[in-house]
């Protein structure tokens, strides 16, 4: 067990010390792991924890997801769209109390695409906020008119680097498909997310081993990581919960491997164990993402059931998620958030 953490030390992150330390079933050695990518966290990006704002504004899906509650054939979800004007009126309110990034989220809804959603983001670009786009897989140019229109960061996880069971569980496209627009993105300059589920029906040890290989060779700026939650109108309904421990390991590696990406907490790891956002920050985590979806809309963007903060006041969360950084003697960021590169230079790294 010393031996994995100390290869991990060395930054040798080849498969077998990966899989070795995704397995090995030992407190002691958790707590070492977590304590380095704690650790690796305070060096490379400090005590800041960036919030982001996320306003779900439509959960209108035209693809068909075997894990999701938003694919098109859940005919048991009641649909819903927010006008631009709700849209933007909540962006500015999250602006007010200090929140400095917005993410505009949704399911893949052909009905702002590209020009409203467009039209959008200028209006919240107004409020001096960075804005993050997670809408899904469009042609280039949808891209193109949103980075023109002042969009910074573009969040699309690749849930899984195994090409076969990425194809099972997405049949509407392909892992190529994914990887196509990751590269639009970067070349498009974008900020790029990805990050895997934990826990998929038929996922094993190794492909885990590949989804962090698999954020490391893309070098994303943002790797988000949460357990699968079976919803229970979907295909997957009936299958077990991804587990929150190996989420955190996963987390914890990713912090390891990708210094100075943005790692968020995620609502999933709180909502499978008490406390679980807090625990994850303390576990190489930077970042958090609250709910900022208006009632009623916030209870309809079911992913999956029995998500956090759903039925809370629809202002409450950001000054809970406030509250929460300042317990845990972490400092809420000011700044944008935009992810910290190590530059190397003659004189060494700065």
């Amino acid at each position: 067990m010393k031996r994995v953490i100390e290869k991990l030390e060395e930054g040798v992150f080849d498969r077998e010390v990966l899989k070795e330390a995704l397995l090995i079933n030992d407190e002691a050695f958790n707590r070492e792991l977590f304590e380095l990518a704690d650790k690796v966290r305070r060096e490379n990006v400090g005590d800041e924890v960036h919030v982001r704002a996320i306003v779900e504004f439509s959960n209108v899906c035209r693809k068909n997801c075997l894990y999701c509650g938003l694919r098109r054939d859940n005919e048991k979800l009641q649909r819903y769209r927010m006008s631009p004007e709700e849209i933007v009126e909540r962006a500015k309110l999250a602006a007010e109390l200090g929140v400095k990034t917005i993410v505009l989220q949704s399911g893949e809804d052909p009905h702002y695409m590209p020009d409203l959603l467009a039209d959008i983001v200028r209006e919240i670009k107004k409020f001096g906020v960075a804005v993050t786009l997670s809408v899904g897989e469009w042609p280039r140019e949808y891209y193109e008119k949103w980075k023109e229109a002042g969009a910074d960061r573009y969040l699309l996880r690749h849930e899984t680097a195994n090409p076969e069971l990425h194809k099972k569980l997405r049949p509407d496209t392909s892992l190529e498909e994914r990887k196509k627009r990751y590269l639009w993105l970067k070349e498009l300059g974008y900020e790029v997310g990805a990050g895997p589920i934990v826990g998929l029906p038929g996922q094993t040890v190794e492909d885990l081993v590949e989804d962090l290989l698999f954020v490391r060779e893309f070098d994303f700026d943002m790797v988000g990581i949460g357990p699968f939650i079976p919803h229970p109108d979907t295909p997957l309904g009936r299958e077990k919960a991804g587990d929150f421990l190996t989420s955190l390991k996963v987390v914890a590696l990713t912090r390891i491997l990708l210094p100075t990406s943005n790692i968020p907490a995620t609502t999933a790891m709180g909502t499978v164990f008490p406390g679980g956002r807090e625990i994850a920050l303390k576990c190489g985590a930077n970042v958090i993402m609250p709910n900022w979806t208006p009632a009623p809309y916030r209870q309809l963007y079911q992913l999956y059931p029995g998500r956090i903060c759903v039925f809370e006041k629809d202002t409450a969360c950001i000054p809970c998620v406030m509250r929460m950084i300042e317990g845990l003697g972490r400092k809420v960021g000011r700044g944008l958030g935009e992810r910290k590169r190590i530059v190397e230079t003659a004189e060494g790294r700065e």
